[in-house]
């Protein structure tokens, strides 16, 4: 019988060759447990579904992916289902190692590859003094703290000869910080792209670029001893050789290949297969030159362009296979060497201590330097929790480390339930102390009712999700009556899907400068935007950004530059895209949604939904005399207020027309109302007084009002259809009382809860014109609910006109500038 022998923790391992790879069915008599493939398809089916499991039970615990991985790992290792024989033998027997254990290790390489890739070394260079200073404090203050208190206890603890030889390398071990698992802990928290996650990706950046040159250049000095003679200066040779093949040779081949790249389109499959061989190369050259194998793919994916097209396809193309699939395999492969019952206490206690050292040692780096430079305690608390965090790739560095004899499988054991107790508490902390949407509160009016009273510029920030957007919100701006006198001071943001780096982005593009690679998506949108400045010197003054993030925490980029550029409108398409054939359903559970959601939440101002059906895009431009024709229904409270505040700029345009049609409940003479509503109707009337010495002042019949009286929900449709016909733009407040009898049985149909009642029924497949729309939401205030269908909403959205005290104070963001300008010095609830 032909046999091959392997080694399995010290033991030899006897496999059987002879049909040992592909069973031929049970009908032959072949029982598929009994060959290495079968039992490849096995295994991994039941890592990946075991660890989407776990993850889809502790998900609602706020737990990250780390821990339901680490979790199934354990259980099919030997301190759970391990101890049953029959399942071990059958399902995971020592035999199939030999071929699970390369899968496993074949996954993690393409894991480290995707590391490097996400990677952008550029933000190192970028990092401020702030995170400069953190950064630095978390890698030596932890380093020092942890060694010392190691060589303290290996002189004066009797402990394990196997444990008294490798606690300084576990002491240095538990000092080292990883870069990639603070981005990840971060998008599972949403904060990625926050002030806090910005300042804690720049310093992880930083102390993890440190902890990878000592760990790489203290296991050359380990490898040299293993060696034969005295390797280490050739090794040294070795790896610089490798690293100037990778830097001078093949990154020059793909940036040639990104160059090349057709804009817009996919990039070749020749270019991604060149890029997989280039990865299987660099593992086999860092095995032959004595590196561990997965530095080379490393090291590579640093030296990859980052962001799209090469990087974004890359990680497109593996992420979900290699995250999914691969990735459990290695979890349970490593779960193997867990064995719980075999830990001993003393070890436990001693290896615990260096555990909890490193981790308040990396806490005091992180919350020392951050008080020194005036950030809050509860930030400086929720940064240090988070640049303390271990994950996965520690974990790999511990099992190269346990492969060089530096430490032994019990400590390892032991670190790996340290890291999976202390990561799994400091998840839900986080969460507890760091909430970004309570600094986008704004208590000072930022609406363009306020704007109006004023007679000052219109701050608007506009959203773009793709290029489509463009033409709509041009056509926006062209209405909204720019003049010298009442200019236009306009930011566009150009949001695009963080992927392909795990570093949001937020670039400010000046007039001039030469765009960076991250920005050649939005090169056609700035000069869209560009030409239209130019077009009206003096009357629009624009600032164009582009900003790379999750979808889940892309809102914090835009309430943070609301707030921090004081807008008074912030203008998101909707996500749903029309055609002439209709709306694109294709689009309808867009993740872009889920931003707008967000935004309408959070937001320091008003927000504008555009919805464009066609007809708003493709209108003959205003310096022509062809009349614009916008209408707008007016029902009541402070959204329809903005909205219409919006309507009166427009009407100060000479080639624009408007239609107010106010619908009013036919038996609301006959109800009786309290001191709030009557106030809240006051100021509505104020408001369509207002609009009435426009119109009269115009002349000419160029604008027109309506007051119509309806009396329920029916005749406000048919009220609403008879003007979509006629309109090229429709303006509507958005939430509405769900009580009012205008609107009874249009909470059950609306699809749109974004748009409210009006703007659902002018979005429905339904209407056939083209006519497009603008649903608008004044800004809500702290203590406000800003729920579309609350029967509270309007008692307190009263405090919204009236008179709210603030203090002007600086907020000094994390960088120590001015950020913010307003404050509630005493925070009260505005409310009844």
């Amino acid at each position: 019988m032909n046999e091959s022998t392997t080694t399995h923790n010290g033991r030899w391992v006897c496999m059987d060759r002879k049909e040992a790879i592909r069973s031929r069915g049970v009908f032959f008599g072949n029982s598929p447990f009994k060959y290495a493939t079968s039992i490849l398809y096995v295994q991994l089916s039941i890592s990946a579904l075991l660890t989407s499991f776990l993850q889809w039970i502790l998900n609602p615990l706020g737990q990250s992916a780390f821990i339901s991985q680490m979790l199934a790992g354990i259980v099919l290792g030997p301190s759970v289902i391990g101890f049953d024989n029959v399942f071990v033998k059958t399902v995971f027997p020592r035999t199939s190692f030999y071929v699970s254990g390369t899968f496993a290790f074949f996954g993690c390489m393409l894991f480290m590859f995707l590391v490097g890739v996400k990677i952008d070394l550029g933000s190192i260079t970028n990092s401020g003094k702030r995170a400069l200073a953190i950064g630095l404090c978390c890698f030596f203050i932890p380093l020092l703290l942890n060694t010392s208190l190691a060589l303290i206890l290996q002189r004066t603890v009797k402990m394990e000869p196997v444990l008294h030889k490798s606690i300084i390398s576990i002491a240095v071990f538990q000092s080292s910080s990883s870069f990639y698992v603070t981005a990840c802990l971060l998008t599972d928290l949403k904060l990625l792209n926050s002030e806090l996650g910005r300042l804690a990706v720049s310093s992880s950046m930083i102390s993890g670029m440190l902890s990878w040159i000592v760990l790489v250049l203290g296991f050359m000095v380990r490898q040299s001893t293993l060696g034969v003679g005295f390797t280490l200066p050739f090794m040294a040779i070795s790896l610089c050789f490798m690293l100037v093949v990778i830097v001078f040779i093949l990154r020059p081949v793909m940036r040639s290949m990104v160059r090349h790249a057709n804009r817009g389109r996919a990039v070749k499959e020749s270019y991604i297969f060149s890029v997989f061989v280039m990865v299987l190369c660099c593992a086999f050259l860092g095995e032959f030159i004595g590196q561990h194998f997965m530095l080379g793919p490393m090291i590579l994916g640093l030296a990859v362009p980052d962001g799209p097209p090469l990087g974004t396809a890359l990680v497109d193309k593996l992420d979900s296979y290699v995250s999914l699939i691969l990735l459990p395999s290695y979890f349970v492969f490593s779960g193997a060497s867990i064995n719980l019952p075999s830990i001993q206490m003393k070890t436990f206690g001693i290896v615990w201590l260096l555990v909890l050292s490193s981790f308040f040692a990396k806490l005091i780096g992180a919350v020392v330097p951050s008080l020194l430079c005036k950030m809050p305690v509860v930030d400086a608390l929720a940064l240090g929790l988070v640049l303390s965090a271990q994950g996965i790739t520690d974990i790999l560095i511990w099992q190269h480390g346990m492969m060089l004899l530096l430490i032994d499988q019990q400590s390892y054991s032991i670190m790996v339930i340290a890291t999976m107790v202390l990561t799994g508490t400091i998840t839900p902390i986080v969460r507890l102390l760091y909430d970004p949407s309570k600094r986008y509160v704004s208590t000072k009016k930022r609406n363009i009712e306020h704007a109006s009273e004023h007679d000052s510029e219109l701050r608007l920030l506009a959203c773009i999700h793709r290029q489509d957007n463009t033409p709509s919100i041009i056509r926006l701006l062209e209405v909204s009556n720019a003049t010298m006198k009442n200019p236009i001071c306009f930011y566009v943001v150009h949001l695009i899907r963080l992927a392909g780096r795990s570093t949001p982005l937020l670039i400010t593009h000046r007039p001039g400068e030469r765009n960076s690679s991250h920005s050649n998506q939005s090169n056609y949108i700035i000069n869209a935007f560009q030409l239209f400045e130019q077009q009206n010197y003096g009357k629009v003054m624009m600032t164009a950004i582009t900003a790379m993030a999750p979808c889940a925490s892309m809102h914090d980029d835009i309430c943070s530059l609301a707030l921090e550029k004081r807008v008074c409108m912030v203008i998101v398409p909707f996500h749903k895209n029309w055609s002439h054939h209709g709306a694109d359903d294709a689009l309808t559970s867009n993740p872009l949604r889920t931003v707008n959601l967000n935004i309408l939440k959070n937001a320091p101002c008003s927000v504008g939904i555009l919805v464009d059906r066609g007809a708003f895009s493709s209108t003959i431009s205003l310096s022509s005399k062809t009349p614009y024709s916008v209408g707008m229904f007016f029902v009541e409270g402070p959204d329809d207020r903005e909205a219409l505040a919006y309507a009166i700029r427009m009407a100060e345009q000479p080639n624009v027309s408007i239609t107010l049609v106010r619908l009013r409940d036919s038996s609301e003479e006959s109800q009786g109302s309290n001191s709030g509503d009557d106030k809240n109707k006051q100021l509505d009337s104020d408001m369509i007084g207002k609009f009435k010495s426009v119109a009269k002042e115009a002349g000419k019949k160029r604008h027109h009002f309506k007051d119509k009286r309806v009396k329920n929900s029916v005749e406000v449709i048919s009220a609403v259809r008879s003007m979509a016909n006629s309109c090229d733009l429709i303006l509507v407040g958005r939430r509405h009382s769900s009580e009012s009898s205008l609107f009874v049985g249009l909470t059950e149909w609306n699809e749109y809860p974004e748009l409210g009642f009006i703007g659902d029924v002018l979005a429905s497949a339904d209407i056939k014109y083209g006519v497009s729309l603008l649903v608008v939401q004044q800004q809500s205030f702290e203590g406000q609910n800003n729920e579309p269908y609350s029967p509270r909403y309007f008692i307190m959205n009263n405090a919204s006109a009236g008179s709210v005290h603030v203090d002007i104070h600086r907020v000094h963001d994390y960088k120590g500038k001015v950020k913010l300008d307003s404050k509630e010095t005493n925070r009260k609830s505005i409310g009844v």
